[in-house]
């Protein structure tokens, strides 16, 4: 079986991320299990996952049975709203390492800011005393706006390497990629097709797969890839796997990449997770 080799980004940091991940919501139990060592053996390298996924052992289970070399892969988890206080986002990544069966963590994540709870900037702290151990190699946040970013920057010195935020045809967050790129900020996309709101029919994405005799999910992630957004699709399906991973072999144009992007609604969110309101624990 071919894999397909995917150009990386170096972070602010110095470390590398592949150009795209897998995301591995909500990949649970054997069928899961099999589902990422089928990712991985097509050749993603990034694995999403969280605590709230309920399936890091999982995903540790996948990367032993896939006999992919650990230097060779990015595992990158997330801290709960239920664990924001400092202690308690320190034993959240214990927690994810015991889970994961792995002596490091990638990049730690918050999930949420959670505002009202008031304690992102504690969590932030601990994953910074996490790298400073050595227990995670990064530290990032997801879903965190221009407001939250410039908080955790301002109280640690440390500027996340990477936002993972929803990002998708009807929501492309013009803005939040402007914030990240002033700030040296990789932008990671969860959802990046959109889901059951999937815009594989509407006329801009299905023109630019017929123009590049692609899928109209290749092509929206090619979009992604050309906004220079880091994106992680999610499928159990091999095939479908392979061919979201493939997507380095054409280019659209900026005619084709504008002509999607317009596809933007004014809230073209897929539930109504504004960070300002929405809150996981």
């Amino acid at each position: 079986m071919t894999t397909t080799t995917v150009p990386t980004h170096t972070l602010i940091d110095g470390t590398t991320l592949p150009a795209i991940g897998f995301g591995t919501y909500p990949l649970t139990g054997e069928n899961g299990i099999r589902a990422m060592v089928s990712a991985l053996e097509a050749g993603y390298r990034l694995l999403d996952t969280a605590v709230n996924y309920g399936n890091e052992t999982e995903v540790g289970e996948a990367i032993r049975r896939s006999g992919v070399a650990r230097h060779e892969l990015r595992i990158q988890t997330k801290v709960p709203g239920r664990d924001h206080a400092f202690d308690q986002a320190v034993a959240s990544v214990e927690g994810s390492l015991e889970r994961l069966g792995l002596d490091q963590i990638d990049i730690a994540l918050i999930h949420w800011p959670n505002p009202s709870v008031g304690l992102y900037v504690d969590a932030y702290q601990a994953l910074v005393a996490c790298r400073e151990r050595g227990l995670v190699r990064s530290v990032g946040v997801s879903n965190f706006t221009e407001k939250h970013l410039d908080e955790i920057i301002d109280a640690t010195g440390v500027v996340p390497v990477v936002n993972q935020i929803e990002l998708h045809p009807l929501f492309p967050q013009a803005r939040m990629r402007e914030v990240h790129a002033e700030r040296g900020i990789r932008t990671e996309a969860w959802s990046p097709l959109g889901k059951r709101s999937a815009p594989f029919g509407a006329d801009p994405v299905a023109a630019a797969a017929e123009a590049h005799g692609v899928t109209p999910a290749q092509a929206i992630l090619r979009w992604q890839v050309q906004l220079d957004v880091l994106p992680l699709p999610k499928s159990a399906d091999p095939e479908r796997q392979r061919s979201n991973l493939d997507v380095f072999g054409f280019e659209l144009t900026d005619d084709e990449v504008d002509a999607i992007s317009g596809l933007a609604r004014e809230d073209g969110r897929l539930f109504g997770g504004d960070p300002d309101t929405h809150e996981e624990m």
